[in-house]
């Protein structure tokens, strides 16, 4: 009996570069790593087709011309003191010998689930680029 295993709560680009609500499954019975976005159209890609997967976790400050407006108020400043933590993973693969890429950002609360099913399913352990070792758990 084949087990696939999903993920809600992950972000991917729709067709102009905005994140959009998504579920991410890992199927046994397709072999594929399957994306359904809420909107748009869903992508496959086969576990034989993966190169590899890098991880990485980002911090910034929200800093925008909004809030360094409002900075000599008090409101801006709080809201530059707020950073924006993310968990991205990158699954690069390839199409008929030509090489793409598929980008998604995880939730904080299943990020490590979808690292340890990238390795259960592909056989492959994720890269891990930039400061995830600073990253709070």
């Amino acid at each position: 009996m084949a087990e696939d295993v999903s993920f809600h709560r992950i972000l991917v680009p729709d067709s102009k570069g905005r994140p959009v609500k998504a579920v991410l499954t890992f199927s046994d019975q397709h072999k594929a790593i399957e994306i359904q976005p809420v909107k748009g159209n869903p992508s496959s890609i086969p576990f034989a087709a993966i190169d590899k997967c890098v991880y990485e976790y980002t911090k910034k400050h929200h800093v925008s011309e909004a809030t360094i407006a409002t900075a000599p108020i008090g409101v801006g400043a709080v809201a530059m003191i707020r950073k924006s933590r993310a968990h991205w993973l990158r699954i690069d693969y390839h199409d008929d010998n030509v090489p793409r890429l598929y980008i998604l950002r995880m939730d904080k609360r299943n990020y490590l689930r979808v690292l340890e099913a990238v390795r259960k399913y592909t056989g492959k352990d994720a890269e891990v680029l930039g400061n995830a070792n600073k990253r709070s758990r």
